[in-house]
């Protein structure tokens, strides 16, 4: 849960819970709340933008393989092509059409997460960008990635069922299945930051008392 916290560290997450009228106060040095958590929390500042450029750095890495990958696949249809037509062979097949989608919704989905992750990488890294425009960038990068693995893996077994045909299916199956491996990988690995993410940024926050609790 550090990284919660650690997403979460704007004076606005203190400001839900204090009285609106402390806002405006000084100490004797003349510092409103805000600008003395904003001093104090100086440190929060930098591990957070550490953290969130060697996350979004990890995760664009793969992002940008998988882009390589399905725009050369697009070009490169399983079967060949015919030689009259210059149409691929296996045009009229249902599953040449699922090798199509599922091959372009992979190459449009990991280059939207590409540029997320990218976006992040470049932020100016404010203190109130770390409240909701950080994490919903990389809430969709992380969702836009996933999405371009188990698309990825659809387009390998559409190609696997194409060239196998249905005389050699039973080797294609078990190979269908193993295909699942990554997605579930990546689901058992990435899926708790992925909640984490989503709870600190659309949920209470951290601290759950509602304001009208507090006595003046």
């Amino acid at each position: 849960m550090q990284n919660s916290f650690i997403l979460r560290m704007p004076s606005a997450e203190v400001e839900k819970i204090a009285p609106s009228a402390f806002s405006e106060h000084v100490n004797s040095n003349g510092l409103k709340p805000r600008e003395v958590f904003t001093e104090e929390h100086q440190d929060l500042v930098k591990k957070g933008e550490k953290w969130m450029k060697d996350t979004a750095n990890s995760c664009m890495v793969v992002a940008t393989l998988i882009a390589t990958f399905t725009f050369a696949a697009a070009f490169t249809a399983p079967g060949g092509f015919n030689q009259d037509s210059g149409f691929p062979i296996f045009l009229r097949d249902k599953l040449f059409f699922l090798f199509i989608v599922s091959d372009a919704l992979s190459l449009f989905s990991s280059t939207t997460s590409v540029l997320m992750f990218l976006s992040i990488y470049t932020s100016r890294y404010a203190e109130e960008d770390f409240l909701e425009s950080l994490p919903k960038r990389l809430i969709i990068g992380l969702s836009t990635l996933f999405f371009s693995i188990a698309t990825m893996m659809v387009t390998f077994c559409a190609t696997l069922f194409l060239i196998l045909n249905k005389q050699y299916s039973w080797v294609a199956i078990p190979i269908t299945f193993l295909a699942g491996v990554p997605v579930t990988l990546f689901v058992f690995l990435q899926f708790p930051l992925f909640l984490d993410m989503v709870s600190s940024t659309y949920g209470p926050g951290l601290f759950k008392r509602p304001k009208e609790t507090l006595a003046y």
